[in-house]
């Protein structure tokens, strides 16, 4: 089998200067990629900020023979998310491959949280795709390829109490990559979300003395391929959590229809709602054409 590289392409990886991203980073630079490395520093709530985590890996990947260059503007402006693309820009004159891996972590009851603290991580996880994909995005349809890989989480699926701030983000993240997948397409350009699951700073907190191993580099491998040219998938999720590699979607159960509703109608009928049939696993790409299509076609047979 032929080695996955990354000979040529430019990579943008965000929150690279720890954990996860770290891994990101060292693993496509050590299969060719040039890397901009950008990790503002901050610490877990997502104040503050410190150089020397970006420049550390950096120095890291220069020692093991590789290119990489640190960036440490913040994902949470307009402006920074821009500074982080012309990074790449600048050093390297292009971008293939952007992964948006920067977060914070905070719990916090959904009757108690701050509204800044709620923004706050809207402001890094969310707005912050925006901020670097938007750029990135205009520069891959110019040169008619791209691979976007944005973070999301089973928190943003199933969430967890106390991380509402957390689970909005992650599930915004889902519109964000399917947009991207459906109006790159014709660019060769594909987005795909990652859920991660490892043991890093952000699980700060969190006994994990039962897990088995789930370190950074566990999860990387599965990046690296939503990241490469031969990538042939796009809007999908991929979990990767202690060595179990799955792909998560969303789906519809057959439902019935009936030309008339009433309360007492769905009341009746919740369980075949909820159950009935086989259900419908609508491709990104298609599903809302197929999803109205479908729907359609159960008026003229009942």
């Amino acid at each position: 089998m032929t080695e996955k590289r990354f000979d040529g392409r430019v990579a943008v990886i965000t929150g690279a200067g720890r954990g996860l991203g770290r891994a990101y980073a060292e693993l496509l630079a050590s299969k060719g990629a040039k890397v901009v490395v950008n990790d503002n520093g901050a610490a877990l709530a997502g104040t503050g900020s410190d150089a020397g985590p970006a420049r550390e890996v950096v120095q890291a990947i220069k020692a093991a023979g590789g290119e990489a260059v640190a960036c440490t503007e913040s994902v949470t402006t307009r402006e920074g998310g821009q500074a982080i693309v012309d990074a790449a820009m600048d050093s390297f004159g292009r971008i293939d491959v952007l992964i948006h891996n920067a977060g914070n972590s905070l719990f916090a009851p959904l009757g108690e949280i701050s509204y800044e603290d709620f923004r706050n991580s809207l402001d890094i996880h969310l707005l912050g795709g925006f901020h670097v994909v938007q750029p990135a995005f205009r520069h891959m349809l110019k040169a008619n390829y791209g691979r976007i890989v944005l973070t999301g989480s089973i928190g943003g699926l199933y969430t967890m109490p106390n991380t509402v701030q957390y689970a909005v983000s992650k599930s915004g993240l889902i519109g964000l990559s399917n947009a991207v997948s459906i109006e790159g397409a014709e660019h060769n350009i594909r987005s795909n979300i990652i859920l991660p699951g490892a043991v890093t700073r952000m699980g700060e907190g969190i006994d994990t003395t039962g897990f088995p191993p789930m370190g950074p580099e566990m999860v990387a491998p599965v990046v690296g391929w939503l990241a490469h040219e031969d990538c042939d998938v796009s809007g999908e999720l991929y979990i990767s959590v202690a060595g179990r590699v799955a792909r998560a979607y969303f789906a519809e159960s057959e439902g019935i229809y009936l030309p008339d509703w009433t309360i007492d109608a769905v009341a009746e009928n919740i369980d075949a709602i909820r159950k009935g049939g086989p259900q419908w696993i609508l491709p990104q790409q298609t599903g809302f054409a197929d999803h109205l299509a479908r729907s359609f076609e159960m008026t003229k047979k009942g």
